[in-house]
């Protein structure tokens, strides 16, 4: 969809963005990665076969938001072993997105980056995409005491800390989930991802953010 210039946007001065399938395209295929070592993790820590630990990782995203909220819900964890074991991957093959970087260095106001992954492993990725040092700040879960999207409590705990006002916001995510909160919170919000996901609380749909943002006219 290409939107109109100035029609949504002028009035922001904040852009936010998620990580992972959002600054880097779903083709990349981290999570593979990513989601083979949480049902590692789960087998050894929970003790339990390789087919029952990728059924609880499953479940605990789908009720929990993310893998991690259920397993600290349910089984007391320490996030900190989990998020530095999950995050051990491979990214030498993530090209450089010099056309994403100056459409994002030519926004205006702040720029962040908020994931349910960790601060660390969100700035290995910027760094292996060429982003880094684009942004002004860049947090992860342990920045919202390790609540996870989509609760709306740890989109308020990390506006929170930046400073950022919602009302002056847009917000760009590939999981429609996390877009409801930002949504109810006053944000303008974007979806990244292949395929739309018509829904009251999404205002745009973008299969490529880089020519998305360049459009905006901002």
């Amino acid at each position: 969809m290409k939107p109109s210039p100035n029609l949504d946007f002028a009035h922001i001065n904040a852009w936010v963005f998620d990580l992972d399938n959002t600054l880097y395209p779903p083709e990349a295929r981290l999570f593979d990665q990513i989601e083979l070592r949480m049902t590692d993790w789960v087998m050894q820590e929970l003790r339990v076969p390789r087919a029952e630990a990728d059924r609880l990782r499953q479940v605990y995203w789908a009720e929990y938001g993310t893998t991690l909220a259920g397993l600290m819900a349910l089984h007391d964890i320490d996030p900190a072993p989990y998020l530095t074991h999950v995050h051990d991957i491979d990214l030498s093959h993530l090209p450089h997105a010099p056309d994403l970087r100056a459409a994002i260095s030519a926004l205006p106001g702040r720029r962040i980056v908020y994931t349910n992954g960790s601060a660390p492993y969100a700035q290995r990725v910027l760094e292996a995409r060429g982003l880094a040092g684009l942004f002004d700040a860049v947090y992860g879960v342990e920045h919202a005491g390790f609540r996870p999207k989509p609760e709306r409590a740890a989109f308020e705990a990390i506006f929170a800390r930046d400073g950022l006002t919602p009302g002056t916001a847009a917000m760009f995510e590939d999981d429609p989930r996390n877009l409801a909160a930002p949504h109810q919170m006053g944000m303008r919000t974007v979806h990244v991802a292949p395929s739309a996901c018509p829904a009251p609380h999404i205002h745009h749909h973008t299969d490529d953010l880089g020519g998305f943002l360049a459009r905006l006219g901002v």
